[in-house]
């Protein structure tokens, strides 16, 4: 009796998750359209185009990516990753990788897109979900004992290391890198990974970016948002973008200008539809606007990580736990911009941003989250996990060692 009473909080607790995430995705890509639309519909008008031209590839872009998290979610279990379908994403990853280096199109002095014909994108976005889904495979190999922690290292170095180093050196694209780092770091932490090992690769990454930083005169120049007036041209040079940020989240006061009204928006805030767009949406619908945007986000992350923990086995805790941790980080990246809290580092807003690349990428994570919760809702699927486990008293050290069948231990993450 108290076990069915159990099963079914938790199947409620799960369906909350669930419902909760696909509410507030879906208000941020409501959003997302309107603010586009906004930010983009006068201008193209002004030229002589289509005002809805924009927000119309913003759309469809959104209908194939919700599209395709429905299959993720729907069709694909998420034990699959645990295979050959994260090598097959990792190899597509890798080709666009190289294909972005060799023939790709240079964008504001950051070679980042690749144009395949009329189409253009942005591989950095779905390289991302490659490498956390490559470090969520060796790290759940690890878990399972198929492969030895020094074999793990080899192949993280080989596999996540070197492709992150390249993204960085090819592309100059730090945000990318710091938020593939954030989602591999979450991914360890869910895998259980001590946290003197932690500290430690923390320490390590905390050096790799202030190097990036400081090592690289244009990205140092990046630290004028610590004071923008201060650039060297009296905020007309590197700190002027953050000015003009500056100027719309103060114009917009508590309950903004209203949509459609913001005038910083006309050639003054540089990106003002993609990498800027959070601060336009400051100025139309003040902090009121801005708090509701920030509320979905952390919705997204509350919603993310309850699925984490209720998931069937760690596999599914390291996908729900990283792929939100990684998508929530990028969106406050962004935000900190804007804010100037962060030094500008180029990277949308997930869901909201003007561009197909990163809303289909963005919407990926959420099918692959909600595919864990899917699985989550099977019946007697925590009785099957138990069963794959027991635990036994003893060993070296007296205390409990969990083994599986095959008598494998699991205490190497105590060490």
């Amino acid at each position: 009796m108290a076990r069915d009473k159990n099963r079914s909080s938790h199947a409620h607790g799960m369906s909350t998750a669930r419902t909760l995430l696909i509410v507030a995705v879906l208000c941020l890509v409501a959003i997302g359209l309107l603010m586009v639309y906004s930010t983009t519909s006068v201008v193209l008008a002004g030229a002589g185009k289509s005002p809805f031209s924009d927000v119309g590839n913003q759309a469809a872009f959104a209908v194939i990516g919700i599209v395709a998290a429905i299959v993720i979610w729907r069709v694909i279990p998420y034990g699959a990753w645990a295979g050959s379908f994260t090598w097959i994403v990792w190899g597509v990853g890798i080709v666009l990788l190289f294909l972005t280096w060799i023939a790709g199109t240079e964008v504001n002095g950051a070679k980042r897109w690749l144009y395949i014909g009329p189409l253009g994108m942005q591989p950095s976005e779905l390289i991302k979900i490659a490498l956390l889904l490559m470090a969520i495979r060796i790290m759940n190999d690890m878990r399972q004992g198929n492969i030895e922690v020094r074999a793990a290292i080899v192949q993280a170095l080989l596999l996540i290391l070197l492709p992150v180093v390249f993204l960085y050196l090819t592309q100059s694209d730090l945000g990318t890198t710091l938020i593939c780092v954030v989602g591999i770091f979450a991914v360890m932490w869910i895998g259980g990974i001590s946290g003197k090992w932690l500290l430690g690769i923390g320490a390590l990454l905390f050096i790799a970016a202030a190097y990036a930083i400081f090592g690289t005169g244009f990205r140092s120049g990046r630290l004028v948002y610590l004071d923008p007036w201060g650039d060297g041209q009296n905020g007309y040079g590197t700190g002027y973008n953050i000015i003009r940020s500056y100027y719309a989240l103060s114009e917009g006061g508590l309950f903004g200008v209203g949509i459609g009204n913001s005038h910083e928006k006309f050639d003054y805030l540089f990106a003002s539809e993609s990498d800027f767009i959070f601060a336009v949406i400051g100025e139309e619908t003040g902090l009121v606007g801005a708090l509701v945007v920030v509320t979905l986000f952390l919705l997204v992350l509350y919603a993310g990580l309850k699925i984490s923990e209720g998931a069937p086995d760690e596999l599914g805790a390291m996908i729900a736990g990283g792929f939100a941790i990684m998508l929530v980080f990028q969106a406050f990246l962004n935000i900190g911009c804007t804010i100037g809290v962060f030094p500008t580092t180029g990277k949308p807003l997930p869901f909201i941003s003007s561009g197909g690349t990163s809303i289909v990428a963005s919407l990926l994570m959420v099918g692959l989250i909600l595919s864990v919760e899917r699985a989550s809702e099977m019946p007697d699927s925590h009785e099957r996990v138990r069963q794959e486990f027991r635990v036994h008293r003893g060993g070296a050290g007296g205390g409990a060692q969990w083994q599986d069948r095959g008598g494998r231990s699991d205490q190497w993450r105590r060490r």
